[in-house]
């Protein structure tokens, strides 16, 4: 029986039914199965690792990125705040000689040129400019790390299995960006 390997032309994205690698049905399993893909390229092995962590890591990072350009770009009115509490605000002791307004003066703005939508603007491309460089940079890790231990067992790689890397690090990037961003905002 002649197994058909198809490692040569891979193309983009050549996910095939899983159930053909783990099915016994016809004997032993063989290191290929008919009717699968396989990557042994490196080039190849990263480029299918980076397409994938796109994907599934700049969504994480520009929902991140929309919500801090909202509360930037509209923060909430003062009443609101003050309808919903997150702390106890300490009382302040009015001398019987203060006015109140005395106490809440505004500070003069350090650049007035500067817009709040501008700044929103910034905050939002910084986002997204931080989320095509850590998936770059993720997916070269990765990538290169699968191609190197695939190779030295000398193993043939399923095309899944950069697609499942490439959740397993976006997952830990929304691990460490979202209270972060919580924080900051």
């Amino acid at each position: 029986m002649a197994t058909e390997l198809n490692v040569t032309a891979v193309s983009w994205p050549s996910l095939y039914n899983p159930a053909i690698e783990l099915s016994i049905v016809h004997g032993p399993p063989h290191p290929v199965q008919p009717g699968g893909s396989y990557l042994v390229n490196p080039d190849d092995i990263f480029r299918f690792t980076l397409y994938w962590t796109l994907i599934f890591h700049i969504p994480f990072y520009a929902i991140c990125g929309i919500y801090a350009f909202l509360n930037f770009a509209f923060p909430p009115s003062r009443r609101s705040m003050a309808a919903f509490p997150l702390e106890t605000s300490p009382r302040i002791s009015l001398s019987p000689g203060s006015n109140q307004t005395e106490q809440w003066i505004k500070r003069p703005r350090p650049n007035v040129r500067r817009s709040r939508l501008t700044f929103a603007l910034l905050v939002i491309l910084a986002f997204l400019f931080l989320s095509l460089t850590g998936a770059v940079m993720g997916a070269a890790v990765v990538g290169f790390v699968l191609a190197g231990v695939y190779k030295a067992g000398g193993f043939y790689m399923s095309t899944w299995v950069p697609f499942v890397w490439a959740v397993i690090q976006s997952l830990v990037g929304l691990l460490a960006i979202w209270p972060s961003v919580i924080n900051i905002i």
